[in-house]
């Protein structure tokens, strides 16, 4: 009798006991949605990737999501996320209008939006917006273009997303400089997307429309390479000069080779950090945050090449 007692008085203590230990065990951590625009393309994989990483270890579970370039797929990943408990999102917009509306409707929720290279036309609806430099970026960036043509030549361009506040960015900044030059003559500008696979095709309409193109400017260094594919398939290469912009590591490895000449070095993994760094900020109660922070560009061309690398600037 005396031990069925004792069993008694023990077994709810065992319970007891397992219930806390397996409680403490499945207790989930805090969780930031990073969002990205499209993962087709290297450069946004290094943005969301360093954006994870960085969020992990802070101590937080974060998921990366794809937007595909698509403001729909993107509505519908804020819609997951404000259902599943993130306490931020992390967010590299599909396009400067529908973006804000997905950000607004975060805001509304209690869940802080910050937004990483691109940006919302609707500031008030994210915490912060990091963004880079990109018209002083493609200023320096037609300078050198100007420098290394001259100033007599014909060249196209080719735009990126047109809902991007970025390809406007970084076109009008080039332009600021180019179009000072009556004899840089602009033949065609017709928009890729952003995409390596669209560049290819529009450059191959381009040189079939134009046989006396000098040289591309293109709003991305995908689109630069998918530029560059078209010119070395039409025989080309050499003839055509090749400019881009985003300090992707196949562009830079090009610059090196001699198959583009310039590109405009953004750097993704700062920005990655520095929003999740933002969004521990302030999920740990801080709310005297910059509403911008831009981030400088830095042009690298076949003379200082060697200074980059991996998506910034190699460390001495």
């Amino acid at each position: 009798m005396k031990r069925l007692i004792l069993a008694l008085l023990i077994i709810p203590l065992l319970l007891t006991g397992c219930g806390g230990e397996r409680a403490q065990q499945t207790k989930s951590k805090p969780k930031i949605a990073v969002v990205i625009s499209t993962l087709n393309n290297p450069w946004f994989v290094v943005l969301g990737q360093a954006a994870v990483e960085r969020c992990e270890a802070l101590g937080y579970e974060a998921t990366l999501f794809d937007s595909q370039n698509n403001p729909s797929k993107e509505a519908d990943h804020f819609d997951n996320i404000l259902a599943s408990g993130y306490q931020a999102i992390l967010m590299n917009p599909t396009d400067a209008d529908g973006s804000a509306v997905n950000a607004k409707a975060a805001s509304r929720a209690g869940v802080p939006v910050f937004c990483m290279d691109r940006e919302i036309n609707l500031p008030g609806a994210c915490v912060t917006q990091i963004l880079s430099d990109n018209y002083s970026g493609c200023i320096s960036l037609g300078q050198y273009f100007v420098e290394v043509m001259g100033r007599k030549a014909k060249y196209v361009e080719i735009l990126g997303l047109v809902g991007d506040n970025n390809t406007w960015a970084r076109s009008r900044g080039f332009h600021s400089v180019v179009d000072c030059f009556e004899g840089l003559e602009m033949l065609a500008q017709q928009s890729a997307d952003f995409d390596q696979n669209k560049a290819m095709e529009v450059m191959e309409s381009m040189m079939q429309a134009h046989h006396d193109i000098d040289a591309v400017f293109c709003g991305n260094d995908a689109m630069a390479m998918g530029a560059y594919q078209a010119i070395l398939g039409a025989g080309k290469a050499g003839k055509i000069k090749v400019f881009g912009f985003d300090g992707a590591d196949d562009c830079v490895n090009a610059i090196r080779e001699g198959k583009v000449e310039a590109t405009g070095m953004q750097f993704p993994k700062t920005m990655a950090e520095t929003a999740a760094t933002l969004a521990d900020r302030y999920i740990k109660g801080e709310r005297n945050l910059p509403k911008k922070m831009p981030v400088a560009v830095e042009l690298v061309h076949r003379k200082n090449v060697a200074q980059y690398g991996n998506f910034g600037k190699i460390q001495d």
